[in-house]
């Protein structure tokens, strides 16, 4: 697997996403609105991961309207990849212990 994944707060922003269902496919719309970002921006991420591995893409049929609308989840090596991903970035994060009263 290619390695030049660049994790940016956008990205880290997505996989967190995708982490909260991580079987479950996902429409590009409705991860647009859960992480805040443009679809210029959402777009390029998924299509990398999906390059990737880390994300297998479908088309689906919407229910309602009948169009046809890309879905997206992780796969087992972009699951495990994922979470090993939050763990570091949980990591690095300082904790500061409570200060005593004074």
């Amino acid at each position: 697997m290619v390695e030049d994944i660049r994790f940016s707060g956008t990205t880290m922003r997505l996989l967190a996403a995708l982490l909260e269902s991580p079987r479950g496919w996902q429409y590009g719309y409705d991860l647009s609105r859960r992480t805040g970002l443009k679809s210029g921006t959402l777009y390029p991420i998924l299509m990398r991961l999906t390059e990737r591995d880390w994300l297998e893409a479908k088309w689906e049929f919407d229910d309602e309207s009948g169009r046809p609308r890309h879905v997206y989840r992780l796969t087992a090596e972009g699951l495990g990849r994922a979470r090993a991903m939050e763990r570091k970035r949980d990591a690095s994060i300082p904790r500061f212990a409570p200060q005593p009263a004074r």
